[in-house]
């Protein structure tokens, strides 16, 4: 009983250098300043952010099939299975409704867009027609088509979330059905080889958020972002607003604070700072939310699921720019018309989830489906999306974290002592995870 403070202690007087998080704040100070001061230069660091973000993706479907695999075909009861995909997509849809509203609310009451008096067809729609172009071809009888791959070797070469994660499934219901005949194939699919390569990779980690932030800021510009602040403010303010308080208070519900939920998961939302991609950090949130006592069951569902259908960060933006676009070009909407199109967003956002450049397609969709928005007019935030792209991936990532825990919880899969336990002392090997590994989640209680 007395060794863990004594542990504690040590791993608390390491160095300061030799933690990730302050590596990557540096790294990310060190970017801003070659963006602003050496533009040029910094443009060409892209490939390093680039590339950090190719090892991790390279990764996610090999550890959320053995992940899916190895939990649901270990389990007893497959019925629980269907309980637990059933309360997260319940549990989705309302706090994802949450965000649309919360959205809504805020871009009303600050109104950035007032005052702009833009001129729809003066605006040159050349920058957005690929954009455009696509959002014709998304749709969501498409998108759930899309669920089944056509080969299962192109899910895992393709890095589809959503076909790994179906396919995982049905082999996982297969190997249950197996029974006995199963368990050689269940034992050899094991993960801990893949979070040790994940372990590997983070330590370039630094590198890879100095690249990326280096590049958006040579290439975009600071100016850029005061052009449109009133809007970027907006959005920022309205992230906080969802996370501490509708997040907050569900967190509060569920026995846990958010803020020190936030603490835990600290190096995994500089990284997301830093990369603007939420998926950077998949294989480290699995192992976090493991560590803290939820079930490999739910973590290996809720949280890959949610990579599509739980984006709160996402949905705020997606209203706040629907409205903030009908302000500027002096669209006049009714209570109806914007509650139309919450109504639209609410089947749009889920219509292209994966999609390089997500965000301007499913607007474009909306703004088409609505009508009375000019769909050229999403011109105008095309130069400070990027800017807004890290808030929505940490409001992404925070949400799915919660998620996870909220539906553990339900499910009677989360240890709730272990849970309580490493947010209030959380000690240096277990915020490490997975480059380190975890000491093993204490026993469930039934």
């Amino acid at each position: 009983m007395q060794a863990a403070p004594a542990a504690t202690a040590v791993a608390r007087r390491k160095p300061l250098y030799t933690h990730l998080y302050f590596q990557v704040i540096t790294a990310i100070v060190i970017g801003v300043l070659l963006g602003y001061f050496y533009p040029h230069v910094a443009e060409q660091m892209k490939p390093f952010g680039d590339a950090f973000i190719k090892m991790i993706k390279m990764l996610i479907a090999p550890i959320i099939f053995c992940t899916v695999v190895h939990g649901i075909a270990g389990m007893e009861d497959l019925k629980r299975v269907g309980r637990v995909g059933l309360k997260a997509l319940i549990y989705f849809e309302v706090v994802t409704t949450l965000a649309l509203i919360v959205g809504l609310i805020v871009v009303n009451v600050l109104q950035p867009g007032a005052g702009m008096n833009v001129d729809p067809k003066a605006i040159d729609t050349k920058s957005i027609a690929i954009y455009t172009t696509k959002a014709g071809q998304q749709s969501t009888v498409e998108f759930l088509l899309n669920i089944i791959p056509a080969t299962v070797v192109g899910a895992f070469a393709e890095g589809e979330i959503l076909q790994v994660l179906f396919f995982a499934i049905l082999f996982a219901f297969a190997l249950f059905m197996l029974g006995e005949r199963g368990k050689p194939v269940l034992n050899l699919i094991v993960s801990h080889a893949l979070f040790g390569v994940v372990g590997i990779i983070m330590r370039v980690a630094p590198l890879g958020a100095f690249g990326a932030m280096a590049f958006t800021i040579g290439k975009y510009g600071l100016g850029s972002l005061v052009s449109l602040g009133h809007l970027m403010a907006s959005f920022y303010i309205t992230c906080l607003i969802f996370i501490f308080g509708v997040l907050g208070t569900i967190a509060w519900l569920m026995g846990f604070s958010i803020w020190k939920f936030i603490k835990y998961i600290k190096e995994e939302l500089l990284i997301v700072l830093g990369t603007s991609s939420s998926e950077s950090v998949l294989p480290r949130m699995i192992a976090k939310l493991e560590n803290l006592g939820c079930k490999e069951t739910v973590v290996g569902l809720v949280i890959p699921t949610g990579y599509s259908f739980n984006l709160d960060g996402t949905c705020i933006y997606l209203t706040m720019a629907a409205i903030f676009l009908a302000q500027a070009t002096n669209t006049d909407l009714t209570l109806w018309h914007q509650l139309g199109i919450i109504a639209i967003l609410l089947l749009t956002s889920k219509g292209a989830a994966g999609v390089t450049g997500s965000g301007f397609i499913v607007l474009a969709a909306t703004l088409s489906s609505v009508g009375s928005i000019p769909v050229a007019s999403i011109a105008l935030i095309l130069g400070v999306d990027r800017f807004m792209s890290e808030a929505r991936a940490l409001t992404n990532l925070v949400g799915n974290g919660v998620a996870t825990i909220v539906v553990a919880k339900w499910e009677n899969a989360l240890d709730e002592a272990r849970m309580r336990q490493v947010l209030e002392h959380e000690t240096e090997a277990e915020a490490e995870a997975p480059e380190q590994a975890m000491p093993p989640p204490a026993p469930l209680v039934p």
